[in-house]
């Protein structure tokens, strides 16, 4: 690959472009705008990028199941499924990140922890991952970042060079890169792992009060990791280990749970908390703000057909209920148009009729004909709003929230706020130092010298020791000296590529 250091961005119209990482937004604070076309470019190209499989998370399996809420959030969302005593059906599909419909389940990657929620409201979808962080915080350059972790153009391959170039060339990424290099970057099985929210979220209560929120999903098996050894032998002789265990362990009566629990911030201390509480790659200090306990969800039953039930399963962040509303976190503003228009692609324009996708409440929707629809209004019901002949109307006194934020401002392309501790090293640094103990921090330190000894070009490796020496000096140190060692006995190592570690938030 050739590169003009005087080329710049393009739009596939040939325009040249503004920023290749910051979204038009609002003020800093504010909405992502949809006239930024090349934005929704590049997430409307990503998502028709690749037939038929997910462009991401194409591995995956999944299970039915319940959530049942036995703590009390009514003071905080009116959302119905959140309500003492509910219990709501539901699908769950983990997945990897990187890898394709055949890739093995145990390689190096962040696992997605997609919940799809059958309320009496409608279908409500938390598209989350089993970690609490993610690699970048705005949507612009998340294309960008998945394909660093894809295959080559000219050979088909996997690079870690690519990946490493990357990573060192976007700081934001250092929190997510040391829980993909820690234990948690392999999890034992879906079981054996939490699930988060990852994004901020906006719960509104009855009188209309709001209150930023972040999921999770405590794993009531308890967390189990592979060591890289072990993982890549799996590759090799059980390359759906993954999904093999949650099948049997479903069939066989052992039903997995995770305990459901939220962190809550009042909505003024969004302002000037330490952290911006909206960035995707900064976790909120549980003691700051303590999980409280919400419910379990139990996992019981497994799909009759893999591919009616969970390959065509679709997951939505734009799928929420009353009571439950975004926050200005970007990626999740990016995600609500992404998700959505992926699936339109990828299972067809009325993918929500099939049942898999189908809300269990009354649909009352005046979307009309499209491929393959065969759900359709009763031939008197007018076809469109507003009408004077009795057709469903908007209930605004009901379900008309003033969710939102105060975002005015002058349109711009820019990072967000910076708060009082946002830099990107502070968080991943105190992962390593105060989570993580002494065994913990060598596997972390061999998992790197692994992964950078496997072909990354001598420029980006200089980077990347940098990348570690400011997330924790003596880390820093320990990874180049691993990999001087590894490079002088000319024995790479054989670990797969990208992608995830523990609950540091209460130490942070």
């Amino acid at each position: 690959m050739t590169h003009n250091a005087a080329d710049h961005t393009t739009t596939n119209a040939g325009i040249p472009v503004g920023s290749d990482e910051h979204s038009l937004t609002q003020g800093t604070g504010g909405g992502i705008l949809l006239h930024d076309h090349y934005l929704i470019e590049k997430m409307a190209q990503f998502n028709r990028e690749r037939v038929p499989e997910r462009v991401v998370h194409a591995k995956g399996a999944g299970a039915f199941g319940e959530l049942e809420i036995t703590g009390d959030v009514s003071a905080y969302t009116k959302a119905d499924l959140l309500q003492p005593g509910r219990r709501t059906e539901m699908l769950a599909r983990f997945s990897t990140v990187a890898g394709e419909q055949g890739s093995p389940d145990t390689w190096r990657d962040p696992r997605g922890f997609a919940l799809k929620f059958y309320t009496e409201q409608g279908n409500y979808d938390m598209v989350g991952n089993n970690t609490p962080v993610f690699f970048v915080k705005d949507p612009m350059k998340f294309q960008d970042f998945i394909r660093s972790q894809k295959r080559m153009p000219d050979s088909g391959l996997r690079d870690h060079d690519m990946q490493w170039d990357f990573w060192t060339l976007s700081p934001e990424s250092a929190h997510q890169v040391t829980w993909l290099m820690g234990d948690r970057g392999i999890p034992k099985s879906f079981r054996h792992m939490d699930g988060f929210s990852s994004h901020t979220y906006q719960w509104i209560n009855t009188a209309g009060a709001r209150f930023w929120v972040k999921y999770h999903f405590k794993t009531n098996q308890g967390i189990e990791f592979l060591t890289q050894a072990k993982a890549d032998e799996l590759a090799g002789t059980s390359p759906d280990h993954h999904r093999q265990d949650l099948f049997g362990a479903i069939a066989e009566g052992n039903f997995p749970s995770w305990s459901f629990e939220v962190q809550i911030m009042p909505f003024a201390d969004a302002e000037h908390y330490r952290f911006n509480p909206f960035d995707l790659t900064k976790v909120w200090p549980q003691e700051d703000y303590p999980r409280v306990k919400v419910g379990t969800m139990t996992l019981n039953r497994n799909p009759e057909n893999f591919f009616a039930q969970i390959e065509q399963a679709a997951f939505a962040p734009s799928n929420l209920v009353p009571g439950i509303a975004p926050s200005p976190d970007k990626m999740l503003l990016g995600r609500v148009f992404s998700y959505a228009d992926t699936q339109r692609y990828r299972v067809g324009t009325n993918y929500q009729q099939l049942p898999v996708n189908a809300p269990k409440s009354v649909v009352n929707t005046y979307s009309k004909d499209g491929a393959m629809r065969y759900a359709y209004n009763a031939p008197e019901q007018p076809v469109y709003a507003p009408n004077s002949y009795g057709g469903p109307h908007a209930d605004t006194e009901r379900f008309g929230d003033a969710a939102g934020w105060s975002g005015g401002g002058e349109q711009l392309r820019a990072p967000y706020e910076q708060h009082a501790q946002d830099s990107d090293w502070v968080q991943p640094g105190t992962l390593v130092r105060e989570v993580m103990d002494e065994p913990a921090r060598e596997r972390l330190v061999a998992n790197i010298a692994g992964h950078l000894s496997n072909g990354v070009s001598e420029p980006v490796l200089e980077r990347a020791f940098e990348y570690w020496g400011n997330v924790d000096a003596e880390l820093g140190k320990r990874v180049e000296e691993a990999v001087r060692t590894i490079t002088a006995t000319t024995a790479p190592a054989t670990g797969q590529s990208p992608v995830d570690p523990t609950d540091e938030g209460a130490k942070v």
